[in-house]
């Protein structure tokens, strides 16, 4: 059986013998690979994981990572395990039907990662006190508690209170109005974008050509680096030149317009790379992860000499200002985006560098 293109196998390992278990070995979280001694499997098996040797325990692992546990069909840790040893016997039973009832409802990876961390966070602190008791009045004790002595940000404020009206709104079914937060206001600021000669010197100081495209096309279609990393062979109409971006944010599906000037540089990556499955993979197949999209994106921005402390996602908010800057109707940058509300793209796009260039100040004319 030729495993290296049988992917299938590894979600299903007993059909070819292995055993996928987590464990411990010096001091990390790990998955142990057991299976009978055969060289040939050993060989295949290497091509695909990221494999290590136990002389200790005498057994083949690798790390408990996220791209690792999805090369073998295992679902991401929602929460680590340091936060979930603090949540005290009484509540763990609450905890599981928190997130059983987040996976019911299909919320985002995301959004049931940060509820999650957050209701936990808060079950950590009562300890074995049961958190179905707990009273509007020691709820509201419990966020001054957050604001004076943890002093969380206004948005990890906001993230907590939202996990937790979900536990009592949606778990035990409680009103609306069982308890009445005040929210701390959230501090207005504008998104970070780059100008268009910036986006030029960071694309053009990338010499990696794989590196290259993913800046391209980043900045080029306005994709958020999730969308991204998740781009499929598939995805892709080159010769209609259009791109599917699949259960996007909010669980949308848009199309985009593949940029005319990426067709040739697409197709001689493809001549290099070889994609099987995503348009980006990793050194073992899978899926390029956001992190190393980032740090390209970061490794870029230094060597082009650009000191704006900005992220990936800057891209996206320079995509969106650059399409405003020429003429490009603001409905039509909404549908590009995937915006829901137009009120979201507009303050994407609230104020262009040439915008600002373009206002004479009254003192001028004095």
């Amino acid at each position: 059986m030729d495993i290296k293109n049988s992917k299938i196998d590894l979600i299903n390992p007993n059909s070819i013998g292995v055993v996928f278990e987590a464990g411990k070995h010096k001091g990390q979280s790990v998955i142990w690979i057991r299976f009978e001694k055969d060289m040939k499997l050993v060989a295949q098996l290497k091509n695909m994981l990221p494999m290590r040797w136990s002389q200790s325990h005498k057994y083949w692992y690798m790390l408990n990572n996220k791209s690792n546990r999805n090369r073998i069909g295992w679902e991401s840790n929602v929460v680590g395990d340091e936060v979930l040893n603090k949540i005290g016997e009484v509540n763990k039973a609450e905890f599981t039907k928190f997130q059983n009832l987040l996976e019911l409802k299909s919320y985002s990876p995301n959004t049931k990662r940060t509820y999650s961390t957050e209701f936990a966070q808060f079950l950590g602190v009562l300890k074995n006190v049961s958190v179905s008791q707990i009273t509007p009045e020691r709820l509201q004790s419990y966020f001054l508690y957050c604001v004076q002595d943890l002093k969380l940000s206004e948005n990890t404020i906001h993230s907590r209170i939202n996990a937790i009206k979900f536990y009592f709104e949606q778990v035990l079914h409680k009103d609306k109005m069982f308890f009445d937060i005040p929210r701390p206001k959230k501090p207005f600021q504008l998104p970070k974008a780059l100008s268009m000669n910036e986006v030029r010197k960071i694309i053009e100081i990338t010499q990696n050509s794989k590196h290259k495209l993913i800046l391209k096309l980043c900045y080029g279609m306005g994709l958020r680096v999730s969308e991204l990393v998740n781009l499929k062979m598939e995805h892709i109409d080159s010769q209609n030149k259009i791109v599917l971006i699949k259960n996007a944010k909010g669980k949308k599906d848009r199309m985009v317009k593949l940029p005319d000037s990426v067709l040739e540089e697409m197709r001689q990556y493809y001549l290099e790379y070889r994609p099987e499955d995503y348009l980006f993979e990793g050194k073992n197949g899978g899926q390029f992860s956001v992190r190393s999209v980032q740090l390209v994106f970061k490794n870029a921005m230094k060597k082009a000499g650009i000191k704006k402390t900005i992220g990936i996602h800057g891209l996206r908010h320079s995509y969106a200002t650059h399409l405003l800057e020429m003429g490009t109707d603001i409905s039509l940058i909404q549908k590009l985006l995937g915006h829901k509300d137009i009120k979201t793209t507009l303050i994407n796009t609230q104020v262009t560098d040439k915008s600002i260039t373009k206002i004479k100040s009254p003192l001028d004319n004095l």
